[in-house]
């Protein structure tokens, strides 16, 4: 793939995790979620922080890129890889759901789905071929073994 300068999802998950806090703060819509049950939002956002950062140590240690317009070096199978072919997305995900159910309300729930459209309609599919032009049939069996989100 060509060098481009384009958004990144990291700068996705920052813009729609400061507008789902900022929309519950503004357009706090119907409650739906509330205490004790709010408090399970720290699980997740604990759970998207691990997931996250055991996958940047796994990119990191394998000397391949974090970028989706870039081309990786290293099929990673392993680590949080052997549960889901996008990790990172899964912990950023895990994050907006878990601000989201800790807040409680519909509203936030919003950014979380919006997030996960961006994934699926924007970087997947050209990371997925992308990745299948460079390691063809390794990917291949990979893709059949392990789902894309869990």
């Amino acid at each position: 793939m060509k060098k481009t300068k384009k958004i990144l999802p990291p700068t996705y998950f920052i813009i729609l995790l400061l507008l789902s806090i900022g929309l519950h703060f503004v357009f706090p819509i119907k409650k739906i979620i509330f205490p004790p049950y709010t408090y399970l939002g720290f699980i997740l956002i604990i759970f998207g922080g691990v997931i996250n950062i055991w996958t940047d140590l796994l990119l990191k240690k394998r000397k391949t890129t974090v970028k989706p317009y870039e081309d990786p070096t290293y099929l990673i199978t392993s680590g949080p890889f052997r549960i889901s072919r996008n990790p990172q997305y899964l912990g950023f995900t895990a994050i907006l759901l878990g601000i989201a159910v800790n807040h409680g309300t519909i509203i936030t729930f919003l950014p979380t789905i919006i997030f996960v459209v961006l994934m699926e309609l924007i970087f997947i599919p050209s990371e997925e071929k992308n990745l299948e032009r460079i390691f063809g049939k390794e990917y291949i069996e990979y893709k059949n073994r392990v789902r894309r989100w869990l």
